[in-house]
């Protein structure tokens, strides 16, 4: 499989923010990081992590963001089917984000997590995490939130790779209109990826379906193929074509064949970015057909690991940006809410001293 980081996808951190957003967007700057404790700190500078972070700054919480500057979404050009933010560039998007958590006080640090783990509690038993980041400098939090999205992994296909996020896409609620009449290729790993098929078929009459080798397709899955005008290739490809202007070509299959096409679809292995994060010991859990995995999750992103939250592409690689960040607002709302009763049983012991006194 090839692994799709968007640090490989696109320009580094500060360029793609500006070049990506245009005007209003600003470059990833980075505040002062803090050498007292705080409240929390996010992993992540994504829609995920941005809004668990603006949930707790509006909280009058201490909190820290950790952004790696590699958003999933880098290379999109827009964002899709957010109401409000429709067709918005993804950095644009994030730098007003990062404007609003400054607002209320929040930091973002432009950086890289090399290692975090749980620290010794401090004398009242409140929990304490100890982060390190690549540079050296280190930060210590009362809780923290994973917010640091997911890697795609791709079939090993030569040429494939570099269409990612323009005309090679994998969801259709967030490319279908822009692709929409084209002339679209599904390249069929699983079984799953006859849904996917299905899913595109409702966007364009031109539909080609690759099927991988030793991938059975039955015989329901035929005639409903048929039915639609799908056309199902079963010749391995060999390699995916690029035009003169870097655009799609389409396909070459092995004997030689070119198919054109304008735009590919395939289904991607979907894995946590847990750099540096191994240490904390989240639970990963394999998702079905195939799918990959994702970081164990209860009530509000709340992980198995005390004081840790998850919010995003890393809990639920399938969210779409507003879902990331309705569920790094929640996960933000559950992680102050835990810090008001750590803070009011430290009160009411310390109270009892002072009685006692």
């Amino acid at each position: 499989m090839t692994t799709i980081d968007p640090q490989a996808t696109s320009a580094d951190a500060t360029t793609a923010d500006a070049a990506t957003a245009g005007a209003d967007a600003s470059p990833l700057t980075s505040d002062a990081l803090p050498t007292a404790l705080v409240d929390a700190v996010v992993i992540g500078g994504g829609a995920a992590g941005l809004s668990g972070a603006l949930m707790l700054a509006r909280s009058r919480r201490s909190v820290v963001v950790i952004d790696s500057g590699a958003p999933r979404n880098a290379p999109a050009e827009g964002i899709h089917a957010l109401l409000g933010n429709e067709g918005t560039p993804p950095a644009e998007y994030l730098a007003r984000g990062r404007a609003e958590v400054r607002q209320y006080g929040g930091l973002i640090v432009a950086g890289e997590v090399a290692s975090a783990r749980a620290a010794e509690p401090s004398a009242d038993g409140d929990l304490r995490f100890t982060l390190t980041l690549a540079d050296g400098r280190t930060l210590t939090a009362r809780r923290l939130l994973i917010a640091t999205g997911t890697r795609d992994e791709l079939p090993e296909i030569p040429g494939l790779a570099a269409h990612w996020g323009t005309s090679l896409v994998h969801c259709p609620f967030c490319h279908g209109w822009e692709v929409r009449d084209q002339a679209i290729g599904v390249i069929a790993t699983r079984a799953m990826s006859f849904h996917q098929v299905l899913m595109f078929r409702a966007l364009s009459e031109d539909v080609i379906v690759f099927v991988a080798e030793g991938l059975e397709v039955d015989e329901e899955t035929r005639e409903r193929f048929a039915a639609l005008g799908v056309t199902v290739v079963e010749t391995g490809i060999e390699e995916v074509v690029a035009d003169a202007e870097g655009g799609l070509a389409g396909v070459r299959l092995v004997g030689g064949e070119l198919v054109p096409r304008t735009v590919l679809t395939t289904a991607t292995v979907m894995l946590p970015r847990l750099d540096g994060l191994e240490d904390l010991g989240l639970r990963l859990e394999e998702m079905p057909a195939g799918m990959g995995a994702k970081i164990a999750t209860g009530n509000a992103g709340a992980t198995e690991v005390p004081g840790v939250w998850v919010a995003g592409n890393a809990a639920d690689p399938a969210a779409q940006v507003g879902a990331a960040a309705a569920g790094g607002a929640l996960a933000g709302a559950h992680l102050h809410g835990m810090l008001v009763m750590a803070d009011a049983e430290a009160a009411v012991a310390a109270h009892r001293v002072r009685a006692a006194a």
